[in-house]
């Protein structure tokens, strides 16, 4: 008797990720789990060249800006908090000097479009449909940098709103690099800052916009949210917050996503890979015995083996 129901997703046929791709990864703090992951086992991978960006807008203007060869200047960014700050970025790239901050910003977006242009397969996972506009300059925001929130005004992006960012984000993409794949998702981390209520619209509007989406062009949903929802939906897959998955939940969707976007012959690679990783990880008791010596030499074998097959890869 099966005591779960199992969301059926079929293995893609076409453009599977392996040893040879370029991944980018963009957008919530989800993202990155995936982006660890293919990290680990030594994929070719950039994630989240501005930091975590929640919503598609910020996305859109990173995409943008990027292309179109943005020169961050001193009229983007601003101090707080003995800070420098750029709204369209998380807070991990702000510094205490402008200048620092500004190479920041216009290396990152050099990086991006980079990426841009070479990756085969870029993932994009949404976060929340609620944003915030900074109400001086009549913008919206990617984060509010602990600006006080009587300066901004929050707001609910309609279906319609995301969709046509996501449409102008697709044509971004796709006249710039035709050849990429692009695989949406979203976030299953729970937004309940926003309210219970405020955090299932959210994830309504941005589900239904992305299928919207999807159904119009050749792209890509993983139902990373749907597997959290109703294939874990138990508190032991959460974290002690109640918010976000679990080390098992990400493993879990990992596997998932692994089984339909990783193409079968990397997976040997993958395995080697796996048993390098832990190699190094590993912590003898005696670091001068004859067998940690014979174990040190298996393992620098397995890198070699590895890096001829593949010289990108750094351990």
């Amino acid at each position: 008797m099966d005591f779960r129901t199992q969301i059926p997703i079929q293995k893609q046929q076409h453009n599977l990720v392996d040893y040879h791709s370029k991944v980018l990864l963009l957008g919530s703090c989800f993202v990155e789990n995936i982006g660890d992951k293919l990290s680990y086992y030594k994929f070719q991978t950039l994630q989240n060249p501005f930091g975590v960006l929640f919503h598609p807008l910020a996305i859109e203007t990173l995409i943008t800006n990027a292309i179109n060869d943005k020169e961050f200047t001193e009229d983007d960014v601003f101090l707080h908090n003995e800070l420098w700050h750029y709204f369209g970025a998380n807070s991990k790239l702000s510094s205490p000097s402008k200048e620092e901050l500004l190479q920041k910003l216009n290396q990152q977006t050099v990086t991006t479009k980079q990426w841009l242009n070479s990756a085969s397969h870029i993932v994009i996972t949404l976060g929340t449909a609620w944003v915030y506009r900074y109400i001086e300059k009549d913008t919206i925001v990617a984060n509010c940098h602990k600006v006080p929130q009587k300066r901004f005004q929050k707001e609910l992006l309609s279906v319609d709103a995301i969709v046509q960012s996501l449409e102008a984000i697709l044509v971004l993409i796709n006249e710039y690099n035709p050849k990429t794949q692009v695989v949406f998702t979203v976030s299953p981390i729970r937004h309940l800052k926003d309210g219970f209520v405020e955090n299932t619209q959210s994830k309504a509007h941005l589900i239904s916009a992305i299928h919207q989406v999807v159904n119009k062009r050749q792209n890509y949903y993983f139902p990373s949210y749907e597997i959290m929802m109703d294939e874990l939906r138990d508190y032991r897959f959460y974290a002690k917050d109640m918010l976000h998955p679990n080390e098992t939940a990400i493993d879990y969707i990992w596997e998932r996503f692994q089984n339909i976007w990783i193409a079968d012959d990397a997976l040997p690679t993958m395995k080697t890979i796996n048993e390098i990783q832990k190699g190094l990880q590993h912590k003898p008791f005696n670091s001068t015995s004859e067998a940690h010596q014979v174990f040190l030499d298996k393992l620098e074998l397995k890198k070699s083996a590895i890096l001829e097959a593949f010289p990108h890869i750094v351990f």
